[in-house]
């Protein structure tokens, strides 16, 4: 019976109130149990021991009939009304008042009122229990006559009862509270876990779909593409024509839907670059032009001619909003026009406003449908919109990339008029010349006039491209079949090794997921092949994987370059013109040759420069900004049950973070590259440098620079410096190193400066939880309970090399983020706010944003970098963790 209560109270079938009322009823009827008892045995008034031994009777036989009709909540405000206002008033009037032990139970009362009672009501009650609890006090003073007198002896007997029995429920509800948070807590963990595996498998899906789906499009474009290079009629060249534009349409919606899984995982990032305006809106109208002439609307493009020529920011995710805006407009337009308008507004500071008009004169929207036509997958029904096609993605595509580029969109619609949907973008300018005015139908007459012109020749080259699907192999042999190069093919990664081993290659191309052997293997089997003679050859990562991540990983892996299917001939060709040794190349037109010289004179004059910063992988810098620099990343090692991982290669803070909250007995933890890890990286740097700065973690805090030091013995020209830091702060660090070594400064000075500097950056974290600390071994299960019990938050500082304790902060997530912040800039005459690092464990956009704002209340950063935490360190901080790691201006330290 005692058993089948407790699972009772412990289930989660009955919502959390219930349980407590069952609880804290079950515990208040055994403390007045067991007052009776000691009632009888002092001596208590008969008065007294009659009321409660009748709520000891019948609080379990009401609680019984109560449960059986499911009417706990009218139980326990019965039992509340009754026990404040009848039970409490009665035992203080007769069992002596504030002279026995009846305001312990005053006490009891607020609690079981405060557990038991929600909503207004609570509030009501307890305001009544303070008022009746004032009365019987003031009672007992003006009317003390009223109050039956205890002796002396049952005072002091009545009084340590009570302190005891309320203080022993209180306890026992206090830990039965903590096992309901604790348990409540867990299920909510367990939620939020299926939550992000779901998404986790719609990303999944959608990255699985995309590359499945590009695969069968490669072919079409590619074979359509032989199609027109060949001499056809107009009717065949249309027709032609009408496969590219659909197959590119399907490209968008593939992109379309892989973006969106992109954003909400808050993988999604934007790429500014300098852009020519005309260009752009050239390939927009090519694009859009056919289709409206397919239903018979006139495309108007109307371009403010003050525009500047060229502007600097993400032409990519611009160019997709616009199609999608344009898509749209002529999907639900039947008849008269689609016009696009683009404005530009001069702003301070070398940027300008650009504002983008897309106007129609189709169905409209309904005023009351307005509101939901960015939600994804929602699509505004009407008699006149049920027989068009659409996934109703790609307003929430739009919607989405906006706010993520900083922008603003807005829509005016009369129904069955039209509809016009403003995009705002700033841009900044990277040349003041004008656009002018923009011949859009010459543009696109000429375009579509043009015929593939073959860029070079090359019958002496010898290339090899691998991939397990042979529809991809007959296309992309025959895209290069003009340029003469000799092709030989492989279905597998087994059947490459062969190859390479009897042939000497000048280019491979790698298909990236093959059955059996993956290209990422194969290339790195090759690189090692006992008497291969393909060591060195170029490699070309050939894959349906889009994205710059991908890209990065490609880089990590040890490609040379990448292309995503499907692929053009002119992709091949430019990158063959790329690798290819330029006495092979025999060039056809002048840009390519201008292209081949280019990258010829690279590959000839990779002299090695004087000085290269490089640092281990626990530095959290992005690959983008370590890649563009040219700054060298030793990865660490992620060690779990399933085996040794390299750090942001084999696996990232996602990944890790994954498995460790989905197998909660994993306690993975990192350690540093051995010695001959730090040889073997030391000795590849000094083939593109003269000499080598390697700045490293923290001594105390890993074992990288001890290795590395031990590992540079053997070199002359490597200096190894601690940084004393970890994280970004690291990075910072390597930054600092990195511009002294662009301002030509002998070695003894770049290194001098850079120990000086290691006092100036500050490094601090703020941890959510601290359940991965003491899955880690760096805490004790019963601090974690605690710190969890009571919302304690550590704040993580480094002083002198060490990682201390710099504070507890209370509250709730949101609150004790805000006070972190406030805390770490408190001291701000010395900050230099030319850059912040928000390090993070996988924080969403929005809660960096509101980072990145309530900072700025402080200290106004020029530029505040978002930057994931590497595995090494994901793994002893958690989820939800983030730091702001910032360097403090030299002349305060003199």
């Amino acid at each position: 019976m005692i058993r089948k209560f407790i699972a009772m109270i412990n289930g989660r079938e009955r919502p959390l109130h219930d349980r407590h009322f069952l609880m804290l009823t079950s515990l208040a009827i055994i403390g007045v149990a067991i007052t009776i008892i000691i009632d009888i045995i002092i001596g208590e008034n008969i008065v007294e021991i009659a009321m409660l031994s009748l709520t000891a009777i019948m609080s379990p036989i009401l609680t019984f009939i109560f449960y059986k009709a499911d009417k706990l909540k009218i139980a326990a405000m019965i039992f509340a009304i009754f026990i404040m206002y009848v039970l409490l008033p009665t035992v203080f009037i007769f069992g002596g008042g504030i002279f026995g032990g009846v305001p312990l139970w005053l006490v009891f009362g607020f609690l079981y009122l405060g557990l038991t009672i929600a909503g207004r009501t609570r509030t009501v009650l307890i305001v009544l229990h303070a008022l009746n609890t004032i009365a019987l006090y003031i009672i007992q003073y003006l009317f003390p006559d009223m109050i039956y007198k205890h002796t002396n002896d049952i005072m002091y007997l009545d009084s340590i009862a009570s302190v005891i029995i309320v203080g022993l429920l209180i306890y026992v509800m206090v830990l039965f509270q903590n096992k309901m948070f604790i348990a409540e807590n867990e299920a909510s963990e367990e939620r939020k876990h299926e939550i992000e595996e779901l998404n986790r498998a719609q990303n999944r899906f959608f990255s699985n779909m995309s590359h499945e789906i590009r695969t069968p499009i490669n072919t079409i474009i590619g074979l359509n593409e032989m199609i027109l290079r060949e001499e056809i009629s107009d009717e065949v060249a249309e027709d032609a024509r009408s496969i590219q534009g659909a197959s590119n349409m399907l490209l968008t919606l593939i992109n379309d839907v892989l973006d969106l899984s992109k954003i909400e995982s808050g993988k999604m990032e934007i790429v500014p670059a300098v852009y020519d305006v005309a260009e752009m809106l050239s390939d927009l109208v090519n694009m859009i032009w056919s289709r409206a002439r397919e239903k018979g609307l006139e495309f108007r493009v109307d371009v403010d001619p003050e525009m500047p020529g060229k502007l600097f920011g993400d032409q990519v995710r611009i160019k997709q909003i616009l199609i999608n805006l344009l898509n749209n407009a002529v999907k639900y337009t039947e008849k008269g026009s689609v016009m696009l308008s683009v404005q530009c507004r001069a702003k301070e500071g070398g940027m300008v406003e650009v504002t983008y008009t897309v106007e129609d004169t189709g169905i409209g929207i309904k005023k009351e449908s307005i509101p939901y036509i960015f939600d994804a997958f929602k699509r505004v029904e009407g008699s006149n919109t049920h027989y068009i096609e659409g996934t109703g993605l790609g307003l929430a595509i739009v919607k989405q990339l906006v706010n993520f580029m900083g922008g603003e969109i807005s829509v005016n619609s009369i129904y069955t008029k039209g509809s016009a949907f403003v995009v705002k973008f700033d841009q900044g300018v990277s040349d003041d010349t004008l656009i002018g005015s923009v011949d859009f139908e010459k543009h696109r007459s000429s375009r579509e006039r043009e015929r593939y012109q073959q860029s070079f020749e090359a019958p002496h080259a010898h290339i090899l491209i691998v991939d397990d699907n042979a529809s991809n192999l007959m296309v992309e042999t025959k895209l290069l079949r003009s340029t003469k190069v000799k092709i030989d093919t492989a279905s597998g990664g087994e059947e490459a090794l062969e190859k390479t081993l009897k042939r000497r290659y000048d280019c491979i191309f790698m298909d990236h997921l093959m059955p059996g052997m993956d290209g990422i293997e194969c290339m790195i089997e090759i690189r090692r092949q006992n008497g291969g003679l393909n060591k060195t050859t170029p490699t070309v990562a050939l894959t349906a994987n889009s994205g710059s991540e991908m890209k990065d990983a490609y880089r990590k892996a040890g490609f040379d370059d990448f292309l995503v299917k499907p692929v053009i001939g002119a992709q091949l060709e430019n990158m063959l013109l790329k690798y290819l040794p330029r006495e092979l190349i025999t060039v056809l037109d002048n840009e390519a040759d201008h292209a081949a010289m280019t990258s010829a004179l690279f590959r000839k004059n990779r002299g090695k420069i004087p000085v290269i910063i490089s640092t281990d992988s626990v530095c959290d810098l992005s690959p983008d900004i370590t890649d563009s620099l040219g700054i060298p990343v030793l990865p660490y090692h992620v060690i779990t049950e399933g085996g040794v991982f390299l750090d942001g290669i084999e696996t990232d803070n996602d990944g890790i973070i994954h498995f460790m909250e989905n197998d909660r007995k994993m306690r993975p933890h990192s350690d540093a590259p051995g010695v001959s890890d730090y040889e073997k990286f030391f000795a590849a740097q000094l083939t593109k440098a003269q000499y080598v700065v390697h700045i490293t973690m923290t001594d105390k805090a890993s074992d990288g620079y001890k290795n590395a030091l031990n590992a540079c013995s053997v070199f002359d020209n490597v200096k190894v410096i601690d940084s004393g830091h970890l994280s970004s702060g690291l990075g910072l660090l390597v930054l600092y190193a990195h511009n002294l070594a662009q301002c030509d400064l002998s070695l003894s000075e770049i290194v001098a400066r850079t120990e000086r500097a290691r006092d100036l950056a500050n490094t601090s974290f703020i941890m959510d939880t601290t359940h991965y600390l003491a899955r880690s071994g760096r805490l004790g299960n019963r601090t974690d309970v605690f710190c969890t019990t009571f919302m304690l938050h550590p704040v993580m500082v480094l002083k002198k090399g060490n990682m201390k304790v710099g504070g507890i902060i209370v509250g709730s997530r949101h609150n004790s983020r805000m006070r972190y912040i406030a805390s770490a800039f408190s001291k701000r005459s010395d900050i230099d706010r030319s850059v912040l690092y928000i390090v993070h464990v996988n924080s969403t956009p929005a809660e960096l944003e509101e980072i990145s704002a309530e900072v700025r209340k402080y200290v106004d950063f020029e530029k505040i970098v978002y930057q994931r935490a590497s595995s090494a360190i994901s793994i002893n901080c958690g989820p939800g963790t983030f730091g702001l790691i910032y360097m403090r201006n030299e002349r305060q330290e003199n």
